[in-house]
């Protein structure tokens, strides 16, 4: 059985110092799962803080991962604005209605108020818990849902992708009002103390061209990092999907870190924009982490880790996307296990030798 010698806190500033660490970093990205791991229903994070607070806590000091995310879904925003949501008692919320059918009704999206609006107040209970009872141990953030996305729920997205093509100055609108209530959520999630992401799956170019990115998703990300940086904070992104034409650009913005779908490369994301950016990723999160044996959870993240960890910028072993509900708790312990067992420093023979041992 292996142990830590570091919190991820003492971790995470090493890094940063360059000075040694007992391991790499690990996060198998595990967001309404947690409910599944405490014994509470998904339903119950919707309306009770405490609740959501404490799965989050207790799944964090289960598996002592190196960051925690108060998040429950996509959809945040975009209901606190007027969407529809359907509420399944055990599992995520999806959205049923946008705000808005046609462009026309664009007067009659809402900026939101974080403090009353929606289960918004509910979220910055919970990051406020979160928070007070781990936050000097590990870094803990909250989900900035990306302007883009959070606007094709506003209109839907098979309507915002034809807008872009036919309509651009209503696209800019709508963007502009969707920027502003991430603006409102950050402050109020800063009063929490909380860190930040950023979610922005519908950037992706596997909905969008990369030149559309550059037009439409780009200026308003990099008002998002502008504003953030203002107050002192950074920020990491993840994007679902195939991003490779969008690496130089998101390597440039001045992120934290790149969360990286399974679909895409690792190494080649390393050899292309390691230099520049953190990686993070990119274990499958349903046909491994959710469908695999323990065993091939552990040889794939170590092939992960072998393709990753020279990262110049440093690397994170993540799952790709944030894991299905029904995924196993073995599986994340044993992702976690495998990186204790490994510790550093970290070599390609080291990591081969693993590989045998559990193949």
């Amino acid at each position: 059985m292996y142990k830590d010698k570091m919190t991820p806190m003492e971790r995470a500033r090493a890094i940063i110092r360059g000075e040694e660490i007992d391991r790499i970093q690990c996060n198998p990205n595990i967001a309404n799962g947690s409910a599944k791991y405490t014994g509470f229903k998904i339903g119950d994070f919707n309306t009770d803080a405490k609740t959501l607070a404490k799965a989050t806590i207790d799944t964090y000091k289960k598996l002592g991962y190196d960051s925690v995310r108060v998040f429950t879904d996509l959809f945040i925003l975009a209901e606190a604005m007027g969407a529809t949501m359907k509420y399944p008692e055990d599992n995520t919320v999806d959205l049923l209605k946008p705000a808005i059918d046609d462009i026309k009704d664009i007067n009659k999206i809402k900026t939101i108020n974080p403090y009353k609006d929606g289960r918004i107040p509910v979220q910055l209970e919970a990051m406020k818990r979160v928070v007070d009872e781990i936050g000097d141990e590990v870094p803990c953030a909250t989900a900035i849902i990306g302007p883009f996305t959070n606007a094709s729920f506003l209109i839907g997205a098979e309507k915002l992708t034809k807008m872009l093509i036919k309509d651009e100055e209503s696209v800019f609108k709508l963007m502009d009002i969707s920027l502003e209530s991430c603006f409102r959520f950050i402050d109020a999630a800063i009063e929490t103390g909380i860190g930040f992401s950023i979610s922005e799956p519908m950037a992706s170019c596997t909905v969008i061209s990369p030149k559309h990115f550059k037009k439409f998703v780009k200026p308003y990300l990099e008002k998002v990092i502008e504003y953030l940086s203002l107050k002192n904070k950074k920020t990491a992104i993840h994007i679902c999907g195939k991003t490779e034409g969008l690496w130089d650009d998101l390597s440039k913005m001045g992120f934290s870190g790149f969360s990286i779908d399974n679909v895409v490369s690792l190494k080649d994301c390393v050899d292309k924009i390691g230099s520049e950016i953190k990686i993070m990723g990119n274990i499958h999160p349903t046909t491994v982490m959710y469908s695999g044996t323990v065993n091939e959870v552990k040889v794939e993240s170590l092939k992960c880790i072998k393709d990753g960890y020279k990262s110049p910028k440093g690397y994170l072993l993540m799952s790709g996307c944030s894991l299905p509900v029904e995924t196993d708790i073995k599986n994340c312990e044993a992702m976690m296990d495998i990186v204790r067992e490994l510790g550093w420093p970290i070599t390609d023979e080291k990591i081969e030798k693993l590989i045998k041992k559990y193949i």
